[in-house]
């Protein structure tokens, strides 16, 4: 099992400049989107450096002799952590630029990151803010994240909420992002892929302006990501691009490793061509020569997520 990926971002029809970034980091099987937030051009300044931080922690924590800035979990699978650092380092980073710079000041980003792990068959999935991942599955989208929103907070809290009562609510506010603070909450989950499955990491220029039936049409529509990655940001200007909009799309894919595996289980499944249609022929019961051995160990996974604190989006 493989992952193939591109993204695109767009600046959209209605904004002058491009505060989303995105990295697509084939050597680790990382995927990131970030959506930053900020006056003065500050928003892609904290989007890019999300997307730089995260990479470089990557790159430099791929030699197993270098220390981390966080504690490690032992709760938490070696990618599970390496994601969640990741995103925690980038978060210092945009936090301390913040305070540093005026023009800088009170800049953030959102960002939603997919690490997939070849050997585990499993997708790690960290974000902050309401930028989403989606996973299409045989015809059906499903939305993996939970958007940190003001919405989605008074939902959690009042379920109950009138539409009328939704619409008074502001739309643009989200209660987590990256820089607003020196620690930050990040919401950790995995996912086990199928071959074929799709997901799908975006700004709220995209999952804002298009609805999750239109996105799984598209990713039905073409085996071609980046002929997706195309029509889903023409679909979102389409429908009057009010954001910028990026969005990465990742296909699981069959490798060569899961056709010999395949092949060696079937050659084990066939008997021995001379057997075929032997007779059977009545024998003494078999005395056993050693006692059963034992089953194989369980294995483990785990998530984390936290409490927030309330900060508005603006020029995202």
């Amino acid at each position: 099992m493989r992952a193939i990926a591109t993204g695109m971002t767009d600046v959209g029809l209605q904004r002058e400049h491009n505060e989303d970034s995105f990295v697509v980091l084939k050597e680790f099987d990382l995927f990131v989107v970030a959506d930053g937030m900020g006056g003065h051009r500050a928003g892609d300044v904290a989007s890019k450096l999300a997307t730089e931080t995260i990479t470089e922690f990557f790159r430099s924590t791929a030699n197993e002799d270098v220390t981390w800035p966080f504690h490690f979990d032992t709760n938490l699978s070696e990618e599970e952590n390496r994601l969640l650092t990741g995103i925690r380092v980038a978060n210092r980073q945009i936090f301390e630029r913040s305070t540093r710079s005026r023009e800088c000041h009170g800049m953030g980003t959102t960002v939603v990151g997919a690490m997939f792990s070849p050997r585990k068959r499993r997708m790690y999935i960290g974000h902050v803010g309401d930028s989403r991942c989606y996973r299409v599955r045989q015809g059906q989208i499903d939305l993996l994240t939970r958007d940190h929103s003001l919405i989605n907070d008074y939902l959690l809290a009042m379920p109950d909420l009138t539409e009328e009562q939704r619409s008074e609510l502001p739309k643009n506010v989200i209660t987590r992002a990256l820089g607003m603070q020196d620690q930050v909450v990040v919401d950790l989950q995995h996912d086990d892929p199928r071959i074929g499955d799709v997901y799908i990491l975006c700004s709220d220029g995209l999952s804002g302006m298009v609805q999750d039936d239109d996105i799984r049409r598209i990713v039905a529509a073409t085996d071609d990501i980046r002929e997706t990655c195309n029509q889903l940001i023409a679909k979102a200007n389409e429908r009057g691009g009010e954001d910028n909009v990026t969005a990465v799309v990742i296909r699981i894919e069959a490798s060569e490793a899961d056709s010999t595996t395949t092949e060696i289980e079937t050659a084990r499944d066939v008997p021995p061509s001379d057997q075929l249609g032997a007779p059977e022929e009545p024998t003494a019961p078999a005395v056993p020569s050693a006692p059963p051995g034992a089953g194989a160990p369980a294995k483990e996974g785990a998530a984390s997520s936290g409490p927030t604190s309330a900060r508005g989006k603006s020029g995202s």
